[in-house]
């Protein structure tokens, strides 16, 4: 088969690393991909985002599945063009993509067939937005609506912060049309871990869970990030919490989306808080994690183009997923200065040191031959171990053969896992 995969992060770079395994592919082109997939697959300069050039691109190249990484096509329709078109597409189609184009749309669905999650209110007056703080328990977290990269959730502490939230928001546009409208939610307390799964529009199958890392620093300091690092498996998601989560959210979501006319077909990435052996629903994604797909790709045994033809063709029921019994640390090597401003083109080196883990690039691109940064995060240095422990030994072992200028991670990734048992 010839593979088409969209993106240009360290999710796509994984994502091209196990497509190529598969026994199905025969080509993999990645548009427009990074350094680290131009070594496995043919690198295409059209941008993820560009759906015409995409589409022309697939028709001439006749491609026979098409892999969407990153979110913006999702929302933006990119599944419905392509099947217009007769062309196999893994994802969701617009409507079912709104659960993460839309956080008050998801919040609605959630509410109508009584989805675990947060209390919540929405709006699109800052007047009538910060009026309504006046009468909330802090702290309490303000949401932009749309997409915003992972940077429009602001946890807020106090009063203050939560009112420069929302006019940051409504009235100063921070994040441009995603912030048109603002979503009020109470501060839920526990552990966070990510619950993936596949998806064939009736059938939901789990992937291994895992737990991503969002804040910058050390123990949970500073601003959110897109992730600064994951494990798998979560210990904080028991057995008995994972069939809950795949009852009582997964399934009734999917369930419920089928009902609203939205069959939902791809991967459902659900951000859970769990407290006191009960999961509430903070957000759904409508594609793979980044990094949790970093972690969680390299325990997968299962043929992972099969499982996705079988989404699509809703045969899913059909497949088992099969997972290594090794758990899986990933570190995030990141720019100095991210998430806010960070310098680019620093050259990279020690990536051919690397001997005991996976280097999966996000944020890099070849100058003058060399290897150097050109994103916020730059790298996810995987590694397996027979537990969290050796796998989080394993990882730090081989980030410190990496540098360069500037060059941050957190020293903590894992460390929620060690010494609680499964």
């Amino acid at each position: 088969m010839k593979i088409l995969l969209f993106g240009s992060g360290g999710r796509e770079h994984c994502l091209a690393w196990k497509i190529r395994q598969s026994r199905h592919c025969t080509k993999l082109f990645c548009a427009p991909g990074n350094a680290g997939t131009a070594q496995i697959a043919e690198n295409v300069a059209i941008n993820a985002e560009d759906i015409p050039a995409l589409l022309e691109f697939s028709l001439k190249e006749k491609i026979d599945l098409t892999v969407v990484g990153p979110e913006n096509p999702l929302v933006a329709g990119i599944v419905d063009e392509f099947e217009k078109k007769g062309l196999k597409i893994f994802g969701p189609k617009k409507a079912a993509a709104m659960l993460e184009g839309s956080k008050a749309f998801a919040k609605k669905i959630m509410r109508k067939y009584c989805i675990p999650t947060a209390e919540a209110k929405e709006f699109v007056s800052a007047e009538e937005a910060l009026a309504y703080l006046q009468r909330q328990k802090m702290p309490v977290v303000v949401k932009a609506d749309g997409l915003a990269a992972g940077k429009g959730v602001l946890i807020c502490g106090t009063l203050p912060e939560a009112e420069k939230a929302v006019k940051k928001i409504l009235l100063e546009k921070e994040f441009g049309e995603a912030g048109a409208k603002v979503v009020i939610e109470e501060f839920l307390e526990g552990e966070e871990a990510s619950f993936l799964a596949f998806c064939d529009g009736k059938t939901v199958k789990p992937m291994a869970s895992s737990q991503d890392h969002k804040r910058v620093f050390d123990n949970d300091k500073g601003l959110n990030t897109g992730g600064m690092g994951a494990y798998s498996p979560a210990p904080v998601v028991t057995k008995k919490i994972e069939l809950e989560v795949l009852q009582g959210i997964m399934q009734k979501i999917i369930d419920a989306m089928k009902k609203e006319g939205a069959e939902y077909k791809g991967v459902l990435y659900a951000g859970l808080m769990i407290k006191n052996g009960k999961a509430k629903v903070l957000e759904f994604n409508a594609r793979f994690g980044d990094p949790e797909t970093q972690v969680i790709l390299p325990r997968m045994e299962s043929d992972l183009v099969e499982i996705m033809l079988a989404c699509i063709e809703g045969k899913l029921a059909e497949k088992e997923l099969e997972w290594k019994k090794d758990a899986c640390t990933g570190v995030v090597l990141a720019s100095g200065g991210y998430p806010e401003n960070y310098e680019k083109g620093k050259e990279i080196f020690g990536l051919e040191k690397v001997e005991n883990a996976f280097v999966f690039q996000a944020g890099t691109k070849i100058e003058n031959g060399k290897t150097v940064t050109s994103g916020g995060r730059v790298l996810v240095v995987s590694a397996l171990g027979k537990n969290i422990e050796e796998s989080i030994k394993n990882a730090y072992s081989e980030v410190k053969k990496i540098s360069f200028e500037k060059m941050h991670y957190r020293k903590d990734i894992g460390r929620k896992a060690v010494g609680k048992k499964r």
